[in-house]
């Protein structure tokens, strides 16, 4: 539920349901969910939710379900109506409705997308075909980052993490075609059989183009090397999580001694960045490896790995065949999803994502009424309050760190729902000529923007998600906390419903949102979201103490057979859901009368237990625990249930937990940290 910045927000939860399948009725507390022959005390999430397991199979075209999936395919199914309208009509040039249905006829025009083949890609291809030289490369690589297409490095812009009033340009590890550099580097036989599967897809691909069986397997070979030396020189994910790593400042001068092999100046001149003053470069030994790999590597390698870049990055959008493969790789082998999803929620979500705010601005009109906005403005201040006083309460927090987190909190930004101010989208092209066309049309268009963005002041309006979209995130660099209107919907939000309800799933949203901003990586940015340092030495010493203990229950989980959870992996989203807990039923219990009744038998403690357990009802396949566990900062599910849980006294009382249940830890072993 982060989001630092909008070019590596990942985790647009989209998706289907089997064909039969329907989402329950909008009931707070629903007994078809739960399976009452589980004791809580032994195992809360299945309790919760063990009926809701049985009655919603992840369906073929998935790796995993979920409540938040389930919401997925409702907003799925809302914009398809917004969508279906628009392109079944005629629309006058150059508006939204004729680029919305435009793009999303063109994408389920597969007749005509069969018959172009490879001919929209061709223009890249003959651009990769006549590089002669290391300086040829390198034009290449500029000009397809400016398409969308990310060869060798990643390059996007965001506010400066030590003056965040100021939008800079960021170089980061990148180039890779599998997820991240473990997937190349580790050894065990899960790993190893993905390699080999990844050696296979690239050959396929490759033959789809053309190229002959023995000479594709030879060239899978040259572009899997070229990835796993990046790979080798890329931080992994858990020395990501540290902001003062991945921040190192230069100008080009300083790019250019640590890796003088590439013309950065004529880089960012092609990319339209005439200067690019000071900037942050991510990984500075990885740009130095990037360098020496340019003058070691031959140029048909590079040529090799080029045409690679092209076909991962458009193979969605060409025949069905490289979309079939891709699909293979991607979503059977690393997710372990049996089937595609269906086409046309394939195209939506191409349509969506270039045209986010323009579909979003029409979603919130139909979908989000203003009712629902006034009762999220209620909670968060509430939960805001809440905060403050187990700030202001913590035993183990100096008085002087403490005020400095109340100018935090009380500095956080709210959003909710949508924009004030919506996105312009009339530069954006788009025409009926081929679908691959308007995807780059669209990632020119994008990247156009994001570079208009260097070196002027943030704009502290913008979203990083659209409206659409089932999620929520944190800024540290805004200090803010941003509610999209998909998600406050049932079964997080029930605008008239049961307090106890609201507050045990979209309370401890709220709450686990505006505890990023004092996680292990939110609680190192000031007030105005600037990187500096306003914790005591003791204090900031205590606090690794405290999360210590919440990382270690959490490595100790077994997600599947031997295979344990990366507690320091998930650190700041477990310290989130514990403290968006604790705040949400602190809050819950200044709004309660204490003589409201049992429903359904359950009290309102009870009530705040079960929802939020709700909130992460979840199916998960195998390939997929695997993949998330290696991938993901967030904890699966099920341990998003149970680890939280088993620290709360107030959990306890709820459900009659005793010393010798599973959800009961020792004091000692609990971890208090907001």
């Amino acid at each position: 539920m982060r989001g630092i910045n909008r070019f590596l927000l990942i985790s647009l939860l989209m998706g289907s349901l089997a064909c039969k399948q329907e989402a329950p009725k909008s009931k707070a507390i629903n007994l078809a969910d739960m399976d009452a022959t589980i004791n809580p005390a032994k195992d809360f999430d299945n309790y919760a939710n063990g009926g809701w397991k049985k009655r919603f199979p992840i369906p073929d075209e998935k790796s995993r379900f979920g409540t938040f999936d389930l919401l997925a395919d409702t907003g799925d199914v809302q914009v398809k109506t917004l969508i279906a309208e628009i392109a079944s009509k005629k629309q006058e040039s150059g508006t939204i409705g004729q680029k919305i249905a435009d793009f999303y006829n063109t994408g389920m025009d597969t007749v005509r997308i069969e018959a172009n083949g490879l001919t929209p890609v061709q223009p890249l291809f003959d651009q990769i075909s006549a590089i002669k030289s290391k300086e040829d490369v390198m034009k290449v690589v500029s000009d397809f980052h400016s398409k969308g297409i990310s060869p060798m490095f990643s390059f996007f812009s965001g506010a400066d993490r030590k003056n965040s009033e100021m939008c800079v340009a960021y170089l980061y590890q990148g180039g890779l075609g599998m997820p991240d550099r473990d997937y190349y580097m580790k050894d065990d036989e899960r790993s190893k059989g993905i390699q080999a599967a990844y050696l296979v897809h690239l050959q396929k691909m490759d033959m789809l183009t053309g190229t002959n069986e023995a000479t594709a397997k030879s060239n899978a070979t040259v572009v899997y090397n070229l990835e796993k030396r990046l790979a080798a020189a890329s931080m992994t994910k858990l020395e990501m999580r540290d902001p003062q790593k991945t921040y190192h400042k230069m100008n080009i001068e300083g790019l250019q001694k640590i890796s003088n092999e590439i013309n950065w100046a004529a880089h960012f001149q092609s990319i339209g960045l005439q200067n690019p003053g000071d900037f942050i470069v991510g990984q500075p030994d990885f740009v130095t490896e990037l360098s020496k790999m340019l003058k070691e590597i031959s140029v048909d390698d590079w040529k090799l790995y080029l045409k690679w870049q092209v076909l991962n990055e458009l193979s969605p959008y060409l025949s069905s065949a490289f979309e079939k493969q891709n699909f293979d790789f991607y979503g059977k082998t690393l997710s372990g999803q049996l089937v595609q999803r269906p086409r046309w929620k394939r195209v939506q979500g191409a349509t969506s994502n270039a045209l986010s705010e323009a579909i979003g601005q029409m979603y919130v009109q139909k979908y989000f009424p203003a009712e629902a906005k006034n009762r999220m403005v209620e909670l968060v201040s509430n939960l805001r309050v809440s905060l403050g006083e187990r700030i202001k309460q913590l035993a183990w927090m100096s008085d002087a760190t403490k005020a400095k987190a109340i100018e935090k909190l009380d500095a956080i930004t709210v959003k909710i729902g949508y924009p004030d101010k919506w996105r312009d989208y009339s530069a954006l092209e788009v025409s009926t000529d081929s679908y691959a066309a308007d995807a780059l049309r669209s990632n020119i268009f994008d990247f156009k923007y994001m570079i208009g963005k260097i070196n002027k002041p943030v704009d502290r309006t913008e979203w990083m998600m659209p409206p659409q979209m089932v999620n929520a995130y944190y800024n540290p660099t805004v200090n803010e906390v941003v509610f999209p209107a998909a998600i406050l919907q049932p079964p997080f939000f029930f605008k008239d419903g049961d307090d106890a309800v609201n507050y045990g799933a979209i309370g401890v949203v709220i709450g686990h949102e505006m505890t990023h901003g004092f996680d292990d990586q939110g609680r190192q940015f000031d007030k105005v979201g600037n990187l500096t340092d306003w914790w005591t030495a003791d204090d900031a010493k205590k606090f690794g103490e405290h999360t210590r203990i919440l990382a270690n229950q959490f490595s100790n989980f077994t997600v599947l057979d031997s295979m344990k959870a990366n507690g320091d992996l998930c650190l700041g989203e477990n310290i989130a859901d514990l403290g968006g807990l604790n705040i949400s039923f602190n809050a819950l219990k200044k709004v309660l009368k204490g003589n409201e009744p049992t429903i359904d038998g359950f009290t309102p403690d009870q009530r705040f237990f079960l929802s939020y357990g709700h909130v992460w009802a979840q199916n998960i396949r195998d390939k997929e625990i695997v993949r998330r566990t290696k991938d993901d900062v967030h904890s699966l599910g099920r341990f998003r249930v149970l680890g939280p849980l088993r620290n709360l006294p107030e959990f306890y009382k709820a459900f009659g937990v005793k010393e010798g249940d599973y959800m009961y830890l020792q004091l000692a072993d609990r971890a208090l940290i907001w």
